[in-house]
């Protein structure tokens, strides 16, 4: 059953409730919103706006670490094969930084993943990230060319996926990283049928 917007609201500001869109599917096992409410920035909702941002999934924290984890082993061990191999000093400086490099951005990380959130509303869905330079697109439905779901093994072993966006708009394709599988498939059944409503003439 679809509920029928609020005429008293604006037409890009009414929440789309669609079959099968179930709310608590899409936030369970989410990140808590970062920082204190700023104008309703991924604390739910805000006054402007009534549709409800959702998040990326917890898992994804550990599979983007271990990824991490993985690179820092990788730079370790071709600093010291490569300084051993050619008896020069510079490899272990140079994968001292690329060390540090990695640390610093696994420190940022937990906060950078809560900032990534996306909403559905009446004509179109809405993705934000970023802390310091922050990006939203907004994808109409009726642009929406393909819908897919990819993940990676790391991906599997923790039930994250990524949906990845294609729209003949401008903004050509948008991923959304780290939700969980149940919540991407929602999220991909969703989208498709509503691009199929609201599809528009290319």
């Amino acid at each position: 059953m679809t509920t029928t917007p609020d005429p008293a609201l604006p037409r890009s500001s009414r929440t789309v409730i669609e079959p099968g869109l179930d709310a608590e599917v899409l936030d369970r096992g989410t990140f808590a919103p970062v920082g204190a409410p700023r104008r309703g920035w991924l604390t739910g909702t805000d006054a402007a706006d009534p549709a409800p941002w959702h998040r990326l999934a917890r898992p994804y924290l550990r599979t983007e670490l271990i990824e991490l984890a993985l690179w820092t082993v990788a730079v370790v061990g071709a600093s010291v094969v490569l300084g051993i191999w050619t008896g020069a000093w510079w490899p272990y400086p140079v994968g001292g930084v690329l060390v540090v490099v990695l640390v610093v951005w696994a420190a940022i990380l937990p906060r950078r993943l809560r900032s990534w959130g996306y909403r559905l509303r009446a004509d179109d869905i809405v993705v934000r990230r970023g802390i310091l330079l922050q990006r939203e697109l907004a994808v109409p439905y009726g642009r929406l060319q393909l819908v897919d779901i990819a993940h990676g093994p790391l991906d599997r072993a923790f039930s994250i996926a990524q949906v990845k966006l294609v729209s003949a708009a401008s903004t050509g394709s948008v991923v959304l990283p780290g939700l969980r599988q149940e919540a991407a498939e929602l999220l991909r059944d969703a989208l498709i049928e509503l691009a199929e409503q609201r599809r528009t003439p290319l």
